[in-house]
């Protein structure tokens, strides 16, 4: 994306400024308030952001900005050294706050509102702007992604989509980090209660056994907190995807750790919908901070260029140049799915570092046909600057199916004691007797894992796709999606 994109040029001029609503005005700062992030220390989600964005519009100033009730206080400032707020003048960022849609402004000198704003008459000489509003999801607008040019220029309708994506994935950490924070007050506020239940308990019992049931509280606290966040790391449903039924399935190897898989599938562009599946080393909340920006990556940079390597390339990079990242890589397989006139799909999948994923289909014996998906040459995400990631295309006709796990599942240990292994899953496959749809590879698979005699030593993720057969699926063709979860609790396991 760059300044020289092509756009039709908005109209000359803009409307009026718009006028406040007094009443608006008080909602919309009782939700600033809520949210609790004015006045807050740097995050390096929000700086991401920022950085982001003025890479992607190739601008030397973009900002992340919550609007108070007289300033303008940055959240985030790529390109703007020093600067934590200014005020509230309208032309700019107080003008944006007042529209449900991105305000842009290819020339401000020509713009009879912006002209006189500070950031435009003074020593900056912002000549171009361009804004999105950061809208909570009962509809109060509490400030903008912006991005800031000193020279005029024009956007794209989907360069303004890209940047209303951006505002989008701002609010999504702001309702994470307030998820947070009721979670943490609430906690402190039970501790509280706590303990001074615990005194009276400590007068009427032994001391050791108020101990041991403090420990256990604790133990599920943790549990539950961890169950949360990896909650927050996974799509909360797949979509339905027309002519196609999807399955999937988490099973964490522990309750008490965050693990580091992830999957989603998404629309991108011209009824092409895109999917992943990838696994970040390491768990903790140092994989989890990872493992939520490979897929707010993930899911950007193709709504940028939906190409499999091109995606992969991005992330590569992004991980490289993240410091929150540390040396932390993933390996993952990102595919585009392409709808055909037969029914079926073109898929593309590029991988790096990623265990193959099956493409499956009954053959002529009973069995099933099962063939490697594995495009040579994909290197680890997040580990070489100059990494090489690879794809490949075949078709996905009415009745076939797409596999993909993470390496918790091969590397689990069967009865004799050995990992199940690659080889162990391609027989597992072939043997399959049952239709080969979505829902029923998920729930073949969750059974083989339920077989096992010591549960996963790992996390282990899937995700399944297939096209119904017009032979064998109902009348009315609407594909169906399979969500599962599981933990060690569920299966007598820790």
């Amino acid at each position: 994306m760059t300044a020289q994109a092509s756009a039709a040029e908005p109209a000359p001029g803009r409307s009026p400024e718009l006028a406040i609503d007094p009443d608006v005005e008080v909602a919309r700062l009782t939700a600033v308030r809520r949210y609790d992030i004015l006045d807050t220390p740097p995050d390096g989600a929000f700086d991401r952001i920022a950085a982001l964005a003025a890479r992607l519009f190739d601008v030397p100033v973009a900002t992340v900005t919550i609007v108070d009730s007289d300033r303008i206080w940055f959240k985030a400032a790529h390109g703007l050294d020093g600067v934590k707020e200014i005020g509230r003048d309208p032309g700019l960022c107080g003008s944006a706050i007042l529209r449900d849609d991105a305000l842009v402004i290819p020339d401000t000198l020509r713009d009879p509102v912006a002209a006189d704003n500070p950031l435009v008459a003074g020593e900056m000489g912002v000549r171009f702007y361009a804004a999105a509003p950061i809208t909570t999801p009962d509809g109060h607008r509490l400030g903008t992604v912006n991005v800031l040019d000193t020279r005029p220029r024009s956007i794209t309708q989907d360069d303004i989509a890209t940047l209303s994506d951006l505002a989008a994935i701002v609010m999504d950490e702001m309702e994470l980090r307030l998820s947070a924070l009721r979670a943490l007050r609430d906690e402190q506020e039970r501790r509280a209660q706590e303990s001074w239940h615990a005194e009276i308990e400590r007068a009427r019992a032994e001391a050791e056994r108020a101990a041991r049931e403090q420990a256990e509280k604790d133990k599920a606290a943790i549990a539950a907190f961890a169950s949360t966040l990896q909650r927050t790391l996974l799509p909360p449903a797949l979509p339905v995807v027309p002519g196609l039924e999807l399955g999937c399935h988490y099973r964490t190897a522990s309750v008490h750790d965050v693990g580091g898989d992830f999957y989603d599938v998404f629309p991108v562009d011209q009824g092409r919908w895109a999917f992943f599946l990838g696994d970040v080393c390491g768990k903790g909340p140092e994989a989890a901070t990872v493992t939520a920006l490979a897929r707010h990556t993930l899911r950007a940079a193709a709504q940028i260029d939906p190409d499999p390597v091109t995606v992969l390339s991005t992330l590569n990079t992004v991980l490289l140049s993240d410091v929150a990242a540390g040396s932390r890589f993933c390996t993952a397989l990102f595919g585009l799915l392409t709808p055909q006139q037969d029914g079926g799909f073109t898929v593309t999948v590029a991988t790096g570092g990623h265990p193959p994923a099956y493409h499956v289909r009954p053959d002529d014996s009973g069995s099933v046909w099962v063939k490697t998906v594995r495009p040579k040459g994909g290197m680890l995400i997040g580990a070489f600057p100059e990494a090489h990631f690879a794809q490949s295309t075949f078709p996905l006709s009415p009745g076939e199916g797409l596999f993909l796990y993470t390496d918790g599942l091969t590397e689990a240990r069967t009865a004799q004691g050995a990992m199940l292994g690659e080889d162990g899953l391609t027989g597992f496959l072939h043997q399959r007797t049952r239709p080969l749809t979505a829902t029923a590879l998920v729930e073949d698979t969750v059974t083989l894992l339920n077989a096992l005699p010591e549960g996963v030593g790992d996390d282990v993720a899937l995700l399944t796709l297939s096209v119904p057969d017009p032979a064998t699926a109902p009348e009315s063709g609407v594909a169906t999606t399979t969500h599962t979860t599981a933990t060690p609790e569920h299966f007598g396991q820790e």
